[in-house]
């Protein structure tokens, strides 16, 4: 048993590394968003396209899943790095080629990210034991949060203050863009001459043999983790996207700087949650943190709407930026949870699960129209539905077969 720990710690190293991949592309495509409006001239519909062509793509995520069942785990992570790296290479003509020209490009390395976010999370859950499973995949995400910290910083030293002559030009990304493409490159190298298990699935459960449906789509509980992570994405993003808003109406002015470090601290809880959640997923069940983070996170928006409306608006900002703690480990708690006994169809599962990352782009131009018509306040307690869904999974729904 040792033995197999042991055998198993390199490749849960570099599927770390990898996460730290995801969380950077992914963050560093979102703070980049303001700055191509400038640079391109764009309006405030054409300035939302890099979120639609990135997170579009994880609608390819159920046919990857296919794929990765005919090619294995490392040939999807291989293929996975290698159309990142082509994706920002091609960056490079694409941003003089114009606006559409960059996103035809963006759209290359996001299919890239999709097949690693398939690849990587189920291949991290069996590495191990199936107990410890949400441990590992929170320690990949406290990666991934790590990196969402670095990658608005490489955006504002590497492109933002590049521009010199206070005018935005889109080429300063192809530097930046050209050096990513190269570390991607060279990542492919090395785990081509790395040997990682190729893990079989149904004998990751230690002996212990459980009857396997004939497909994947035959799993209440991955459909119902799926809807799951689809509400979480409305948890995780619904905060940040109308904290400006909210901030405003508890009566705070502050300018587009001090929002963004505001948000840092939500963030922040993100990832020192994670690294908490290593330790203490190890000694509690998924199923249980999952579900008292959900209610502690609705009961701090609840506190937070309640005493902005009171008057003690500083107390309703904290609560609300201190969700972040409660959101941290949802995410793998789900997968997780959504992938177990699923065995040999654990990568199509996976592919399933992915896909409805699409909640990120969905949700929030829901709560945003809700807003428009009724009000903030009324949009905001949409994440009470949320909230309510994840907790269902995981005291009920994660344990339909």
């Amino acid at each position: 048993m040792q033995n197999k720990n042991s055998a198993y710690l390199l490749p849960l190293i570099v599927m770390a590394s990898l996460f730290f991949l995801l969380g950077f592309i992914t963050t560093m495509n979102n703070s980049l968003i303001n700055y191509l409006k400038d640079a391109f001239r764009l309006n405030e519909v054409e300035k939302q396209l890099p979120n639609t062509f990135f997170y579009g793509a994880y609608i390819l995520s159920i046919p990857v899943g296919y794929v990765l069942n005919r090619i294995g785990y490392k040939n999807g992570v291989l293929t996975g790095l290698g159309m990142i790296s082509l994706g920002f290479f091609l960056c490079i003509p694409g941003v003089a080629l114009g606006y559409y020209g960059f996103l035809s490009a963006v759209s290359v390395f996001a299919i890239g990210v999709v097949l690693l976010q398939v690849a990587a999370n189920p291949y991290v859950n069996a590495l191990g034991s199936p107990e410890t499973a949400a441990s590992r995949l929170t320690l990949t995400n406290a990666l991934n949060s790590v990196a969402t910290v670095i990658a608005p910083i490489f955006v504002s030293m590497l492109i933002v203050s590049a521009n010199t002559e206070g005018v935005s030009d889109p080429r300063t990304v192809q530097g930046p863009f050209a050096g990513i493409g190269i570390v991607t490159l060279i990542i492919v190298a090395v785990m081509f001459f790395l040997k990682l298990p190729e893990i079989k699935e149904p004998e990751a459960a230690e002996g212990v043999v459980k009857k396997i449906k004939t497909s994947a789509y035959k799993y209440p509980h991955m459909w119902l983790g799926s809807l799951a992570i689809f509400f979480y994405m409305g948890v995780e993003i619904g905060i940040p996207s109308f904290f400006a808003d909210y901030s405003a109406k508890l009566g705070f002015n502050f300018d587009g700087e001090m929002r963004t470090k505001l948000l840092a601290y939500y963030w922040a809880g993100l990832m020192i949650g994670r690294i908490a959640g290593i330790f203490v997923l190890r000694k509690y069940s998924a199923s249980r943190i999952l579900s008292f983070n959900a209610i502690i996170g609705a009961v701090m928006v609840l506190l937070s709407l309640v005493l902005g409306a009171m008057g003690m608006s500083l107390i309703g900002l904290v609560l609300f930026l201190g969700t972040g703690l409660m959101h941290s480990i949802m995410w793998p708690c789900i997968y997780n949870l959504a992938l177990e006994d699923l065995g040999r169809h654990s990568k199509v599962g996976s592919g399933v699960i992915a896909t409805s990352v699409i909640g990120a782009a969905l949700l929030p131009i829901i709560m945003g129209g809700i807003q428009k018509g009724i009000g903030l306040i009324i949009a905001i307690c949409c994440l009470f539905v949320y909230y309510a869904y994840i907790t269902f999974f995981a005291l009920k729904g994660s344990k339909i077969r």
